[in-house]
């Protein structure tokens, strides 16, 4: 899989139509596992925030719901996007439901596991709301644990921008 980037992939938008992420080619992309009842939840706001702030300078960010974490994304792809709008005015995609870990686990993720292990060499997401940072050339540039607040990447992104 080495030989993969962020943009050969499609992935299901929340109305659950395939979405080639080959038209954010060129972009920084922060990909980042959502849930509508976790504690760190709260960071919508951060990464909307840094949407906000970026995105006319080309970088976008890609929610992913997963239920796989104390059952903390139980709604369906409408209900998603619903909360999202609603509570924290989320403007960023926010594509259809997934598992990022187990034997059903989306491509993209099983990619992005790769390219980035996290503590101890280890692939698997550990919770909700863990970040992938992705270059311009659409390679990994750096994972991020759950409990790095979204404002704390910033640097990242504007180094990864000027790449």
């Amino acid at each position: 899989m080495s030989d993969k980037n962020l943009y050969s992939f499609t992935v299901k938008n929340a109305t659950n139509q395939d979405t080639s992420l080959d038209k954010y080619k060129g972009q920084v992309v922060l990909v980042v596992n959502v849930a509508s009842k976790c504690g760190f939840t709260p960071q919508y706001t951060g990464l909307e925030q840094l949407f906000e702030k970026y995105q006319n300078q080309g970088f976008t960010i890609l929610g992913f719901p997963c239920n796989q974490f104390g059952a903390q994304e139980p709604g369906n792809n409408e209900e998603i996007q619903s909360f999202c709008k609603l509570t924290y005015d989320v403007s960023f995609p926010v594509m259809a439901k997934i598992n990022v870990n187990g034997s059903d686990t989306a491509p993209i993720y099983d990619w992005l596991k790769e390219s980035a292990p996290g503590i101890l060499g280890t692939e698997m997401i550990k919770w909700n709301f863990t970040k992938f940072l992705v270059g311009k050339d659409g390679k990994v540039v750096k994972r991020y644990a759950p409990n790095v607040e979204p404002k704390d990447i910033a640097e990242d992104i504007e180094k990864a921008l000027k790449a």
